[in-house]
């Protein structure tokens, strides 16, 4: 069966799917099921021109809770064909699991509220088919040079007649169904045209459903790759691959995708040499492996900027025939270092939970301070603002009352209450006084 997916974005973990195309075939080619199913994401569907919906059209769609259940159907004991299974392959589960989430949450909450009248949601559950065949994978087993991983390209590589894998205004006008029917079919004429030209089984990309776990995009990987990813590092990086030189315990090895080895048995040789894997290539990497030595995009054109070392699948398993042991004084030294980081980290956070403790205790006497002037009526009012004009003030103060406290004076044990009555009074006279003063003159 060969499935293709349209989605919000390229991160499971994210993004949802927006539309999924299923068609069953044999070996021979012919197909016989068929399923097309457009997907409400309940949120942003993205762009356009990525799925060729509207939002309308999206918003009157199912969720996948609905179509989960046909869809297991279709998909298990069969095999299952995807082009980028760690992507689409990584949807389905992603999908899959959030829709298993949402009805167990919902099956506890009837529980609790002991609604007997309303059944128990079963939405299906994670896809099992045999196995899964990468079209892309496949395609780089068989060493097809891929400046354009897309489908179409892909496929014009391999020597199908597919339409251009750029978007046009013909296109943007069919039917989205349409569109997606026709990448389906064209997904089982490229899987049977690699399968064919394949002389092991070595070059044909599969895995199970067992192989396969998720990273923290929600990408499924193999368990090899993950945990290669989440090891420890033994030893201190020594730096990049010198020419002509062997590689040392501790250097930083980056796998590009361009290789027809399968990336597991590089990597198991890795973590068996104590070297280091990383996904990522950065400036501290050592040697970057990829058969395309002279490719112009991906990883192979960052390392040459970087000026870092290339080597082949087949030249990098060799090289691990003669490494070196890496220097124990660098590695102490390295310690030392990470250990100092680590107490300097600790110690930075320990002086914020402390800070913010000390932030809490003020806001915390602040707050207290305001309700007690709350219970005390409200807040001080400042004697000089009386709305008075400036003429009566300044009659009152050239003619003192004796009612008229010390300026220099300040209350002592009064309420705030006698405070604004005393106030008040004393505005009161002076007013008066002002006006008495005005006559006088």
């Amino acid at each position: 069966m060969a499935v293709t997916i349209q989605a919000t974005g390229i991160h499971p973990a994210s993004a949802r799917i927006v539309t999924i195309d299923a068609v069953t075939f044999d070996d021979a080619g012919n197909t016989d099921q068929e399923f097309h199913a457009v997907i409400n994401p309940d949120g942003d569907p993205g762009p356009f021109h990525q799925h060729g919906l509207n939002r309308e059209e999206i918003a009157a769609s199912p969720a996948f809770a609905k179509v989960l259940k046909p869809l297991d159907r279709l998909l298990d004991d069969r095999v299952l064909v995807l082009h980028n299974t760690s992507r689409y392959w990584g949807f389905i589960v992603s999908e899959a699991r959030r829709a298993m989430t949402a009805a167990a949450r919902a099956n506890r909450a009837r529980s609790r509220n002991k609604s007997r009248n309303r059944r128990r949601q079963k939405v299906g559950h994670v896809p099992r088919p045999v196995r899964i065949v990468d079209t892309l994978g496949t395609a780089r087993r068989q060493a097809l040079p891929l400046s354009d991983t897309r489908l179409a390209a892909v496929a014009r590589h391999a020597g199908i007649a597919a339409p251009s894998p750029q978007a046009t205004v013909e296109r943007a006008r069919r039917p989205e169904a349409e569109v997606s029917r026709a990448e389906t079919l064209l997904l089982i004429e490229l899987y049977r045209t690699l399968t064919a030209r394949a002389e092991t089984s070595e070059q044909v990309a599969t895995a199970t459903p067992d192989d396969l776990a998720a990273d923290r995009f929600g990408l499924q990987r193999s368990h090899v790759r993950l945990e290669a990813t989440r090891a420890e590092r033994v030893h201190h990086n020594p730096g990049k691959l010198q020419p002509g030189g062997n590689l040392v315990r501790g250097m930083e090895v980056v796998i590009a995708p361009e290789i027809t080895v399968h990336p597991d048995i590089i990597i198991e040789g890795i973590i068996r040499e104590e070297l280091n894997y990383s996904e990522k290539l950065t400036r501290e990497t050592s040697v970057v492996v990829c058969n395309d030595l002279e490719a112009g995009h991906g990883k192979a054109m960052h390392a040459a900027r970087k000026g870092i070392p290339l080597l082949t699948d087949e030249q990098f398993l060799a090289a691990l025939d003669t490494i070196e042991d890496a220097d124990p004084e660098a590695d102490r030294l390295a310690a030392e270092k990470a250990s100092r980081q680590e107490a300097r980290a600790a110690q930075a956070k320990r002086d914020r939970e402390r800070r913010s403790r000390g932030q809490g205790a003020t806001n915390q006497g602040k707050s207290g301070n305001r309700k007690r002037s709350r219970r005390r009526g409200g807040r001080k009012r400042n004697p000089n603002s009386t709305g008075e004009s400036a003429a009566p003030q300044a009659a009152q103060s050239s003619q003192p009352s004796q009612h008229q406290p010390d300026q220099n004076s300040k209350p002592k044990g009064r309420s705030r209450r006698r405070g604004g009555r005393r106030r008040r009074s004393n505005r009161s006279q002076g007013g008066q006084g002002g006006q008495g003063s005005q006559t006088q003159s």
